[in-house]
């Protein structure tokens, strides 16, 4: 079932300046998240990710298309349905956003509170939140007495707080180091698992798309570029796509990281893809070594992703022409092979 629906969606924004063009955050974009799913939207700073964001959230209306929540037109609610809506999203923020003037508790309690929910009521879902996200003896700590990732922590009970269907997750981690980062995204994986609830993530971070998302939407320039399974992009993506993805992945060699392999290893650079169904690298290196050519991986490696396996690996080979091509011919009936153009 299609939990959040954009059709043709467009927000341009008016310019500040005089003479200056309008901004086109995003330009005619559709998409749709089944429930239940946590679907990642990545891209380069200006690509229209987080206003896709604020556009499930409300907090603007596109200029053209319209955005459904639940098969609900929610471009046109009035003030007290679009109450409703948000409290059945939740909302987390790289920055945490959390009340200074208030403790940990009272973080979590505010948009009970907000909702007229009983003192009871809302005693017992602090409870509740605090001890999923592993803050119980923190209840009545300030926030300037956490570390990052316990901030982050209590931002994710207060967006549950409600018990909302949706969560909006606005570049969760890019505050947090690589180990608290990978422990707030096995919470976020909790959350969806546990409690259903689906959850739609920016980042401009691969790793977090490899690490939590079941659905990756690529982004440039206010467009989808590429959207699908996260295992499936990347061996089937456009130019603009794998471009995209290996400079994030970093396994695929580029500018100088390329320029000083070429100075490096003799011979000419290939890059192998690798990934599940495919063909196994031994097979490929044997295909190889039998035309009497030198090789050897320089570059690149392996990902899981969603316990599935993706990468690749560039090697160098060297020998005489005819063998070269004729090692490489063998071997492209195995796996996909390209060759890097190390003329920058």
């Amino acid at each position: 079932m299609t939990l959040i629906r954009l059709s043709g969606v467009t927000k341009t924004f008016l310019p500040q300046t005089r003479g200056e063009a309008p901004l086109v955050a995003v330009d005619d974009v559709s998409l749709d998240v089944a429930a239940g799913v946590i679907c990642g939207i990545i891209g380069y700073s200006g690509a229209g990710k987080s206003t896709v964001l604020r556009l499930v959230n409300v907090l603007e209306t596109p200029t053209a298309g319209t955005v459904e929540i639940d098969g609900v037109d929610i471009t046109g609610l009035g003030e007290r349905e679009l109450r409703r809506l948000r409290g059945d999203i939740g909302m987390i923020f790289q920055q945490f956003n959390l009340f200074d003037s208030r403790t940990v508790a009272g973080n979590i309690a505010y948009p009970l509170e907000v909702a007229g929910r009983p003192r009871a009521e809302i005693r017992r879902r602090v409870d509740e939140l605090l001890e999923f996200v592993g803050l119980s003896t923190k209840a009545r700590n300030d926030p300037e007495q956490l570390s990052g990732g316990q901030k982050q922590r209590v931002g994710i009970a207060r967006a549950l707080a409600t018990n909302p269907r949706i969560l909006l997750a606005d570049e969760a981690t890019s505050a947090l180091d690589p180990d608290t980062t990978q422990e707030v995204l096995a919470l976020l994986r909790r959350v969806n698992a546990e409690l259903g609830v689906t959850i739609l993530v920016i980042t401009h971070e691969m790793d977090v798309i490899r690490t939590l998302a079941d659905r990756v939407v690529v982004m440039e320039h206010g467009r989808i570029i590429e959207q699908g399974p996260v295992f499936d992009i990347p061996p089937r993506s456009s130019p603009r796509t794998t471009r995209f993805v290996a400079r994030i992945i970093e396994d695929v060699p580029q500018g100088d990281d390329l320029a000083t392999l070429r100075t490096r290893h003799p011979g000419r650079l290939l890059t192998l893809d690798v990934r599940e169904g495919a063909a196994a690298q031994a097979d490929v290196f044997a295909a190889i070594g039998a035309h009497s050519v030198r090789f050897e991986v320089v570059h690149g490696g392996i990902n899981d992703i969603g316990g599935r396996v993706f990468g690749h690996l560039t090697l160098a080979v060297d020998g005489e022409t005819e063998s070269v091509d004729r090692a490489i011919a063998a071997a492209s009936a195995f796996a996909t092979l390209t060759e890097e153009d190390t003329r920058g």
